[in-house]
């Protein structure tokens, strides 16, 4: 480290800093040890980060107004003939610090440091290779033409404009992905705009505040090769950016999976070269308010200008995002298995009214509730429907992830569409 980086938290009376948000923290067994693991999608941890279950309860204490003196007065009122000393106490709180799970000021600049790095990089590299498909070109191909012979080509694929389709793990709605990107084998696209769900946008608050869209310049790399961004419309985009809602920086970008996952298929299915448009589309609760805000004007101004891409014969769009996440994993009390029907039923409207082109429809059974069931995928989705009035959709997968040692669920679908079908 440099001699500006900021030291580890060693103050016993100022307030210890708190838990980073969006770190995923559950319990795990090895060797009938119980133990706590952390796990950080942002990449941040140097490396995976396991603590003894017996310090869950000091974790709780640690709230971001708490000090060491008063962590440790609390766990003296608590158990009076406690050996837990406040020397001991912050070794504990460095430690976190050190593996930065604190949003501390050693933890911000470290951040700061990737991030910039990252943005002023010229090649996106794979963020799931290794772990959620092969990176082995070989092996990942096959995989791909797995999933492919649980769908077929489609007789109207040269009418095919759009697509949406999971990001779920290809682990486990491979079958879903193929349904969903086989009826395109035969099309040959020259662009491909991917509209994707950006699940880590708030993640760098307030960097992409009024700014739901977010662009990326980057050359996008996989194990099956490298993707050359549209340079072109990437400048025109970022010379409307403040009228578009467009954020030309890319830290949102680094993690993600939304767009990685629909691109190895992209690359495999379209072997000749296209050119790569990848844009984010962060959260749009703001909708679910009021009509007169400031991302409905911004949405509004994006979609008339996708519609006017998709004029273009030899550009498709790719719309990456998936259904429900239900269960104690994202906040809800009861577990997701006691939620299936209903969800299902919600499923099931969202899907019809989506395929049928109907934005309005869509953003009020969505908002009914204030989205009761996290539709990730409902942002980008909204966005092209909002662009294609007349378009209208044949739904070609459902599949739900019952990941019942969590008690929680997501489900996923997909939806091709087809030029003015209604018109």
């Amino acid at each position: 480290m440099s001699a500006d980086t900021p030291e580890l938290f060693d103050s016993i009376t100022k307030p210890v800093p708190p838990f980073r948000a969006g770190v995923d923290v559950f319990p795990v067994e090895s060797d009938g040890k119980k133990l706590i693991y952390i796990h950080d999608p942002m990449g941040y941890v140097p490396r995976p980060f396991v603590l003894n279950k017996e310090v869950a309860g000091l974790m709780a204490l640690i709230d971001g107004e708490k000090s060491i003196t008063q962590i440790h007065q609390e766990i003296v009122n608590y158990q009076p003939d406690t050996d837990v000393t406040e020397e001991l106490l912050m070794k504990f709180v460095q430690h976190l610090d050190k593996n930065r799970v604190l949003f501390s000021d050693y933890f911000k600049q470290y951040a700061d440091q990737v991030e910039s790095e990252y943005e002023a990089e010229e090649v996106r590299q794979p963020a799931c290779s290794g772990s959620s498909y092969p990176e082995d070109p070989t092996e990942l191909r096959n995989k791909l033409d797995e999933a492919l012979n649980n769908g077929s080509v489609s007789e109207n694929a040269t009418e095919a404009q759009a697509l949406y389709a999971p990001h779920i793990d290809p682990r486990i709605g491979l079958s879903t992905y193929g349904k969903a990107f086989a009826p395109l084998q035969t099309v040959q696209p020259k662009r491909v705009i991917i509209l994707a769900t950006s699940h880590y946008a708030g993640s760098y608050h307030p960097e992409y505040e009024n700014l739901p869209f977010i662009l990326s310049d980057k050359v996008f790399e996989t194990p099956l090769g490298q993707v050359e961004p549209d340079k072109e419309r990437i400048q025109e985009l970022a010379k409307s950016a403040d009228k578009l809602g467009v954020s030309t920086k890319d830290r949102a970008h680094r993690v993600e999976h939304s767009i990685e996952l629909h691109l190895i298929f992209a690359q495999h299915i379209w072997p000749d070269n296209f050119k790569l448009l990848p844009i984010l589309v962060g959260p749009f609760e703001e909708l679910f308010y009021s009509d007169n805000n400031h991302i409905n004007g911004k949405v509004e101004a994006m979609s008339h200008w996708l519609n006017q891409q998709l004029e273009d014969p030899d550009t498709f769009l790719l719309i990456s995002g998936d259904l429900a996440h239900i269960g104690k994993k994202f906040g809800d009390n009861a577990p997701a298995q006691t939620m299936f029907e209903d969800v299902k039923g919600f499923d099931r409207s969202f899907l019809n009214i989506a395929k049928s082109g109907d934005a309005d429809g869509l953003l009020r059974h969505v908002a009914d509730d204030y989205d009761p069931y996290r539709i990730c995928g409902f942002p980008p989705l909204y966005t092209f429907l909002k662009s294609s009035p007349e378009v209208e959709g044949e739904i070609t997968g459902y599949q739900i992830w019952d990941e019942q040692e969590r008690e929680s669920a997501v489900t996923f679908g997909s939806i091709l569409y087809s030029k003015n079908n209604s018109g």
